[in-house]
């Protein structure tokens, strides 16, 4: 784990609102009509539309993330829904506590 790149993705003010959406979506996103669940947590295109940003940003903010394993990307046909990594925050949380 790489404390310093987890820091420069959470640097990002929208990327961090992102990861905190993601821990508890059915209190930010409407229920997914397509899947009925969000235990593969929430579409791109969800994210997207909340955000108000361009597909493009918001595709490259969660592969950032994705990136030091902060979300987990699953893909439904050609849709792809992120949840987040709560190992990988954790363990992160426990470092910098041990660390700092």
């Amino acid at each position: 784990m790489d404390i310093l790149e987890i820091n420069k993705a959470l640097s990002n003010k929208t990327r961090l609102e992102i990861l905190q959406w993601l821990k508890e979506p059915e209190k930010h996103f409407e229920p997914h009509q397509d899947l009925g669940h969000f235990n593969d947590g929430v579409c791109v295109q969800h994210i997207r539309k909340k955000m108000g940003l361009s597909q493009s940003t918001i595709s490259h903010y969660l592969s950032l993330m994705q990136n030091v394993d902060l979300v987990i990307p699953t893909r439904h046909g050609k849709w792809t829904y992120y949840k987040r990594n709560e190992n990988t925050i954790n363990r992160y949380v426990s470092k910098i506590t041990m660390e700092l």
